[in-house]
């Protein structure tokens, strides 16, 4: 994996409630599509820069850091650290911004946003990537993220954060070398005023999603999936995912049997976009909804 920097400007949008949220800007040609890049649940913009370096030139990309990650402001009420509050912020940036048209690519917690933005206006966007998540959310897989979500103490130095970010994810990604594993490490921490890596994240946001994990009625997101129109979709799942199912895809492809569908092999949960199998997908996926 090569660690390059794309150029990108800083945006912030002031929500409703006064926060204000943070997004790079990557230019693209005049009158390209944009491409608006939302992350998962414990993670910021900087997920996508690889991507963002190899396809940049063609598209408008703006990675939208949702409250209480990366560089947007952290909430004094925990309770709105919650998708239908993230969609809210993320439409009145596009407006702010007067976007129309854009291509969704959401991972994780960004692809559950993209199925309901795409539910409520499906008529509004190009086509959506929905990478590694899907109608059903595999327990396993939840129960691994609240073991470690909103967890993070404060660390030394990188060689501790890789081998920290090494712990909760080697399963996911078993053929990463020390490299990698440095350059994952970067994205996910930040360096405070006295040194010490801390992650990028309010540890807050473990509340409303530790609670979720025990509420009985869940939203059902088949509905939400089939409420998705004929909007391009495009599913990319990691082969050794412990969040979205091969049966699952397969279930949406029943259902949809227009939507386009990748496997990254030897990668979990979730592929971070760059690699082969990926890049062609999200490559003839933009080719086709873009025009």
């Amino acid at each position: 994996m090569i660690e390059r920097k794309a150029r990108f400007t800083e945006r912030f949008h002031e929500t409703d409630d006064g926060l204000y949220i943070h997004a790079r800007d990557y230019a693209g040609p005049e009158g390209a599509a944009t491409v608006v890049c939302l992350h998962g649940l414990t993670r910021n913009a900087a997920d996508f820069e690889l991507l963002c370096e190899h396809l940049g030139g063609r598209y408008r990309w703006l990675a939208i850091e949702q409250r209480g990650r990366g560089r947007s402001d952290r909430d004094p009420d925990p309770s709105h650290y919650e998708v239908g509050r993230y969609v809210q912020d993320t439409l009145g940036m596009l407006d702010a911004l007067a976007i129309e048209k854009p291509v969704l690519i959401g991972t994780s917690m960004g692809g559950l946003m993209s199925m309901l933005m795409l539910a409520a206006a499906p008529d509004r966007y190009r086509g959506a990537v929905l990478n590694d998540i899907g109608p059903v959310v595999e327990a396993r897989g939840l129960a691994r993220i609240a073991s470690y979500v909103g967890k993070g103490v404060p660390l030394a130095n990188w060689d501790e954060a890789a081998a920290t970010v090494r712990a909760s994810n080697g399963d996911a990604f078993p053929d990463y070398a020390d490299a990698d594993w440095i350059a994952f490490a970067r994205r996910l921490y930040r360096e405070r005023d006295d040194g010490m890596l801390v992650l990028d994240y309010d540890p807050a946001i473990s509340q409303p999603f530790n609670a979720s994990q025990d509420n009985a009625a869940p939203l059902d997101l088949w509905s939400v999936f089939d409420a998705m129109g004929t909007t391009p979709l495009l599913v990319i799942r990691g082969a050794l995912s412990d969040i979205l199912s091969a049966e699952t895809v397969a279930e949406m492809q029943r259902r949809r049997p227009d939507l386009q569908s990748a496997e990254v092999p030897r990668v979990g949960h979730a592929p971070m976009l760059d690699e082969p199998e990926a890049l062609t997908a999200i490559e003839c996926f933009m080719a086709r909804v873009s025009n």
